[in-house]
């Protein structure tokens, strides 16, 4: 029983193309209010790709809530001003932004969200913006994506 177990267990391993790419990543987000990635680079093998946001503190999303929003780095400010214009309701994000690529949900402590990004939306050789649009957090929680080579 031991023997067969082992030789599906092998036979398993090599259907799987062990150089598959990784299409997934989980960012934290503290109450220190910072990520713990600058940066995030996307395999081109990738159809799509799903980014997860855990809030590795322990304070409520009324305090100190993050999300995670991609857009062009050239659309950041405007972003980020109108998601504080759209409030807490909305998650700090103005609903139906066009300049928003893709976000999670706002979290609070011990919370996590995911989002999954078809690569089709964005473009090789382009720089994307990542940021935490809760009031006050983008000049500290912020990174940059893009697609790897």
């Amino acid at each position: 029983m031991i023997r067969k177990t082992l030789a599906l267990a092998v036979l398993g391993l090599l259907a799987t193309p062990l150089w598959a790419a990784d299409c997934s990543t989980t960012i934290e987000g503290s109450d220190a209010m910072q990520f713990n990635q600058k940066s995030i680079e996307v395999p081109k093998t990738c159809k799509q790709f799903t980014v997860t946001l855990k809030h590795a503190g322990k304070l409520p999303k009324a305090s100190m809530g993050h999300n995670w929003v991609l857009g062009e780095a050239s659309d950041e400010t405007g972003i980020i001003a109108d998601g504080m214009k759209a409030g807490a309701d909305h998650d700090y994000i103005k609903p139906q932004d066009p300049r928003v690529i893709a976000h999670t949900k706002l979290v609070g402590g011990g919370e996590s969200d995911s989002v999954t990004i078809p690569l089709a939306k964005l473009k090789a050789g382009e720089t994307y913006a990542y940021f935490c649009t809760f009031p006050g957090h983008a000049a500290l929680m912020k990174g940059a994506l893009a697609i790897g080579k």
